[in-house]
């Protein structure tokens, strides 16, 4: 018999290649031998791949050598959130077959895997697969899944951090119990970068299995990452700061950036202000063209692989991206990255950051470009938080009933279920394990009988329970139909945009199209393109030499500041009159000079509000500094409040720092202070009444209806338009709220509202800390530098991006003359 192998095979590996395996790797290498699961948090760049596949390679070369035939089943799944990231973990699993000659094979399962490889997996499993969650979904919803996963030994979920505290998160939760119980020696392995909540991280990823968690481990790198952060600071510093102007002023200084890396990455923070940046930078300097690339989801795989492949050869000077490349992708020749506006995470700034200087023991480095001046907080805040390495937590989903329904759909579609079976497994999950027996009996009857109301329809009876108690469906079409649909991103309607001539660029959102008409020009793609027609869910164009276009905006594209940014915010901002302040904070003491003479710049333990008259009207403006889905939640309960006092109608302006209720009459702020309507007492009811909470669950139960296969979204080439989705969901939730007020699916909507889009929590939290505060009210007689940016971004939904500049500059004027 030959010999078995052992981990010398693969530490004389690394030793050829001039390496030596770190700590962490070692510690992970012995934890996986002694049988244990856990999760590894490694910085991007330090060698974790190798960390779990040495131990993974090394139980499947064993595994084979006891084995008397040849055996070609499934061994160890890797899943990924991005396809992106798929190839790069391929390509080191690779790198160790090769050069080590090893009896072993790998293959790749997501959207973008052809037809003819898939038949070909079917037939025969390669050894180590490489998937995302849907894809995985998609295999548990083959027949005989069972025997396909019976070998598997291992699954490790990459970026676990991204799918955590999503319903992608919840989907491998799910198909995690299954797993457990096809092969119980299975070990779950999660690699996570730096979040808050790391121990409750690897408690979701592993199930509330005590026996499962007392032998599990949680392993930290110890490799300290140089991050070295530099702001792009005005040579002068406008008093009146707005959004969007100082971006691109300050394009000459990034130049020499560019021209002295290697390579950079410009990261924005959506994919309009990437359109904006590669457009300008080749029009100022056409030097560029052909080393400078563009790179954001919407651009078509062939495109993005060629951006990337090019990035690693050193063929591209720089690419101007979004978060399409924040994760894992290793691009060793990055040398810069210059982020362009406030990132509003720590989390995030510390991914990009990591992009550059992407080697053990390399320094990262990241310019900081503000897109407007009060921005420049932010960055020295981010500098703060490089230093403490404090990140933030990403909280995990409870009770997603959409999810579950989908799941035991998904089941019922491959082999069949024994609700008796599948209920421990769902239990053992995080999120489903307080599922009583009451929630558990309503998704077994929704999913055969369309629950109380919907039982008269056929199209909602899915799942026939067989004579012997096994859930199944039977039908083919259901089937088809539900694999189709499998996944929980759920987005707005998007068509191809394709060339008259033929060749596809790109996909592009359903309403920004909507709102053109033939003969409009547009920027796609880094192109000024020419709408000709809409045919059969494709945008035909041909190219435009036209100079003026519009810029598509994508839905989702605003950010908001997280809990954790804007704490450093604050406390950033609170030491603005410090004898040792930053570099940032030294360049904004004309604005803050400005700001005191108007009014104050707020300390910590003063909440600040201001109200002056302007021909638009009364403004009133209050600065929680908590991020603009906080200052939206807010701002409404404070004018429903107000409004009980004084019949007093408002518009509501806000963005990360604060928000404005400007109205035709004042509002009696004294009224407002001693009435005390910053408490926290009553918040959910108010907020309810204040937000029409129902017309925004309404929107949320779209998406929640798909997941749920309540509504189809239609074929491949032949998806169903966004607005008969949207009127085909709010059909049933209106049923729903008439006649089945108590169903999970309906009351979902307004859980996720509260505690997602509203963010209920933090809204709470907020309150109670400005309850501690003394309330500062500043009559002013003008605008603020602080509500200036406020004000004028009001003013863009009225106006055109030149009309509004020439606005804001009048108003600039006429506030520096006074």
């Amino acid at each position: 018999m030959p010999k078995s192998p052992d981990i010398s095979l693969f530490t004389d590996w690394f030793a050829s290649r001039g390496w030596s395996p770190f700590q962490f790797q070692t510690e992970t290498w012995q934890a996986y031998a002694r049988g244990k699961h856990g999760l590894l948090n490694a910085p991007t760049g330090s060698g974790k791949t190798y960390a779990l596949w040495v131990p993974i390679f090394l139980e499947i070369l064993k595994f084979k050598s006891l084995q008397k035939q040849k055996n070609s089943s499934l061994k160890a799944v890797w899943i990924t959130p991005l396809r992106a990231l798929s190839v790069e973990i391929q390509q080191a699993a690779e790198q160790l077959i090769t050069d080590l000659d090893l009896d072993m094979t790998i293959g790749i399962r997501t959207g973008d895997t052809p037809q003819n490889e898939r038949a070909r997996q079917k037939r025969r499993m390669p050894d180590l697969l490489v998937t995302t969650p849907e894809s995985l979904q998609l295999l548990i919803a083959s027949k005989d899944y069972p025997n396909t996963f019976r070998d598997c030994q291992a699954i490790v979920v990459d970026e676990w951090h991204e799918l955590l505290g999503t319903k992608r998160g919840v989907q491998m939760e799910l198909a995690l119990s299954r797993f457990k119980t096809i092969n119980p020696q299975l070990r779950v392995w999660g690699i996570s970068a730096t979040i808050g909540n790391l121990e409750q991280a690897r408690d979701v990823l592993l199930g509330i299995d005590p026996g499962m968690l007392d032998n599990s481990i949680l392993i930290k790198a110890d490799i300290k990452k140089n991050i070295r952060v530099q702001s792009i600071i005005p040579e002068t510093m406008d008093k009146f700061p707005w959004r969007g102007h100082l971006g691109l002023h300050l394009l000459e200084d990034v130049i020499p950036i560019l021209k002295a890396s290697k390579t950079t990455l410009l990261f924005t923070n959506t994919r309009s202000q990437c359109e904006i940046w590669f457009q300008k930078i080749l029009e100022k300097h056409p030097e560029f063209a052909g080393e400078l690339a563009m790179h954001h989801g919407s651009i078509n795989k062939d495109t993005r692989l060629w951006v990337e492949g090019a990035i690693r050869n050193e063929s591209l000077k720089a690419v101007v991206c979004t978060s399409s490349l924040d994760l894992g992708v290793d691009f060793a020749p990055v040398e810069t990255i210059i982020q362009i506006g406030g990132p509003k995470g720590v989390a995030r700034f510390l991914q990009r950051a990591g992009r550059s200087g992407h080697q053990p023991g390399k320094t990262s480095v990241i310019y900081f470009l503000p897109t407007h001046a009060i921005e420049l907080i932010e960055a020295s805040a981010l500098q703060k938080a490089v230093e403490s390495k404090v990140v933030e937590d990403r909280l995990p989903y409870l009770n997603s009933f959409d999810v579950l329904v989908q799941y035991l759909t998904t089941l019922a579609v491959s082999d069949g279920f024994y609700p008796k079976d599948i209920l421990p497994e769902i239990q053992s999950t995080f999120c489903f394990q307080t599922l009583s027996e009451e929630q558990w009996s309503w998704a077994l009857n929704f999913i055969t009988k369309g629950g109380e109301v919907l039982q008269t329809y056929d199209e909602y009876r899915k799942v026939e329970i067989e004579s012997d108690g096994l859930y199944k469906v039977n039908r083919k079409g259901i089937a088809m139909r539900h694999r189709l649909q499998i996944g929980t991103i759920v987005s707005d309607a998007v068509l191809s945009v394709k060339y008259m001539t033929g060749g596809f660029i790109g996909s592009i959102e359903e309403w920004f199209i909507s709102k053109l008409k033939p003969g409009d020009v547009f920027t796609f793609a880094g192109r000024n393109l020419e709408l000709v027609r809409i045919k059969q869910m494709q945008v035909l164009v041909r190219k435009s030499k036209s100079k003026t276009s519009k810029v598509p905006s994508w839905m989702g594209g605003r950010l908001t500041l997280t809990s954790q940014m804007s704490e450093l915010l604050r406390a950033e901002l609170y030491s603005s009159d410090a004898d040792n302040k930053s570099p940032e904070l030294k360049a904004l003491e004309p604005i803050f000079e400005r700001q005191n003479l108007e009014s104050i710049v707020p300390k910590p333990h003063q909440f600040l509000i201001e109200t002056f008259k302007t021909r638009d009207g009364y403004h009133h403006i209050f600065y929680p500094f908590e991020g603009r889905f906080v200052h939206e939640a807010m701002g409404s309960l404070l004018a429903y409040r107000i409004s009980l006092l004084t019949p007093i109608s408002f518009s509501l302006a806000f963005n990360d720092y604060g928000f404005e209720l400007l109205s035709d009459q004042p509002a009696d702020m004294q009224a407002v202070l001693d009435n005390n309507l910053f408490t926290a007492d009553y918040l959910l009811d108010d907020l309810s009444k204040s937000l029409n909470a129902t017309e925004m669950a309404r929107r949320k139960f779209r998406d929640i209806a798909v997941i749920a296969g309540l509504v189809f979204t239609g074929y491949p080439n032949k998806l169903i338009k966004n607005k008969h989705l949207q009127s085909s969901s709010q059909l049933i939730f209106d049923v729903f709220k008439d006649f089945d007020p108590d169903n999970p699916l309906y009351q979902q909507a307004f859980t996720e509202t509260f505690e997602h889009s509203l963010e209920q929590g933090r809204l709470q939290k907020a309150l109670e800390r400005i309850a501690t505060q003394d309330i500062v009210w500043k009559s002013c007689q003008k605008p603020t530098p602080f509500s200036f940016p406020i004000i004028t971004d009001r003013l863009r939904e009225k106006l055109s991006s030149e009309k509004l500049s020439d606005r804001i500059q009048k108003m600039i004027k006429k506030l520096q003359k006074s």
